[in-house]
């Protein structure tokens, strides 16, 4: 774990020696897998997995979350066609699409003829952070049994689209897909941002942030370059091409636009 940890930041924190740390290690030292080898994922893993996902915290007890799994082939390719720009999620053996739910909640109201009186922005959010734990608890439990995984939040990108092919109602939206096999190669542990500047105690602070950002854009310049700098048409190539260019590159682009026009019309209120 202390390789991995070293690997990512460079102020890692020194491993304790604490038992059970088998499932830290691997989430240590996970990565993105975006090439999968052909074998199936069984349903009975699929399913044990899901199951732990949704053993996950969830606010109040109120379980706004669900996980669709693509198990027709159909409707995977039907789903990578909506995914502009990610071909490889074509290739992955299994595709989950997570949802915030807060349809049950509504309806729960509706049966106990009881008023809901929080129809404002909460009720997505809520819903949104629901799902993104499950996530987070299903990558890493796929993890820990030898899956490689990856986010794909391009699903947004296509929300009514991606709504109609998942029949989803009002008040349920995608949230991020995941694509889920054994992967074909050892997966790459990515640096991350100096545990200093995301790590607080007390209060948010910014002090050092710029400084902070150039030394970490320095080193990774060196040790995990970029093959290609993001539109080069329109900002040209530059020489010390880093991370920080490359993220301010792709928000300069508009994307999602309509997104809360989408969840307008799924019934969400977002005042």
């Amino acid at each position: 774990m202390q390789r991995s940890l070293n690997q990512r930041y460079p102020d890692a924190p020194s491993v304790p020696d604490i038992p059970g740390s088998d499932m830290l290690t691997s989430m240590a030292a996970r990565g993105a897998c975006r090439a999968f080898t052909d074998t199936p994922v069984p349903d009975a893993l699929l399913d044990l997995l899901c199951a732990v996902a949704m053993a996950s915290p969830t606010k109040s007890d109120l379980q706004q979350r669900d996980i669709i799994m693509l198990k027709s082939a159909g409707q995977r390719a039907r789903l990578s066609d909506l995914v502009a720009g990610q071909s490889w999620v074509a290739d992955a053996p299994m595709i989950a699409v997570f949802c915030g739910n807060n349809r049950r909640q509504r309806l729960l109201h509706d049966w106990h003829d009881v008023p809901f009186a929080n129809d404002h922005l909460d009720a997505p959010f809520n819903a949104a952070a629901d799902a993104a734990i499950a996530l987070g608890a299903f990558v890493a439990a796929a993890d820990a049994v030898g899956l490689g995984t990856c986010p794909i939040s391009a699903v947004r990108n296509e929300a009514r689209k991606v709504s109609t092919l998942l029949n989803l109602p009002q008040h349920v939206f995608p949230f991020a897909g995941l694509a889920i096999g054994y992967p074909a190669q050892e997966t790459h542990i990515s640096e991350r941002l100096p545990l200093a500047t995301t790590c607080h105690v007390d209060h948010y602070r910014e002090d050092g942030l710029r400084d902070a950002i150039a030394t970490y854009d320095a080193d990774r310049r060196q040790t995990q370059p970029y093959a290609r700098q993001r539109f080069a048409e329109t900002y040209g190539i530059k020489v010390d091409y880093c991370w920080s260019d490359d993220k301010a590159r792709q928000y300069s682009a508009p994307e999602r636009a309509d997104f809360g026009a989408y969840m307008k019309d799924q019934g969400f209120k977002l005042d």
